[in-house]
């Protein structure tokens, strides 16, 4: 990010902690207002990250899983419990 966009950038978070100090006057401590300053906090530290050079790394794809439609063992069952409503039985014992 050029410098005049981090400039901007820093602008922008220092207006927020101005309008957050006078919610948390209005509002008090509450959760809510607490929620808000931690993400102006991240804020801060993402553009700090910024203005070092140090990019993210970007995020892993997303490994796929393919679950068969096949039965599965009737043995993978055996001793196991439905919550409520008693061990497994299978048709026909």
């Amino acid at each position: 990010m050029p410098n005049t966009e981090l400039t901007a950038l820093q602008r922008s978070i220092d207006e927020l902690r101005q309008t957050m100090s006078a919610l948390r006057g209005r509002y008090g401590d509450t959760p809510a207002v607490r929620r808000i300053a931690n993400d102006i906090e991240r804020l801060e530290i993402d553009a700090a990250e910024l203005a070092g050079g140090r990019l993210a790394p970007m995020p892993r794809q997303a490994e796929m899983v393919v679950v068969p439609d096949t039965p599965y063992d009737p043995q993978l069952w055996d001793g196991a419990d439905d919550e409520g409503v008693g061990g497994y039985r299978p048709h026909g014992r």
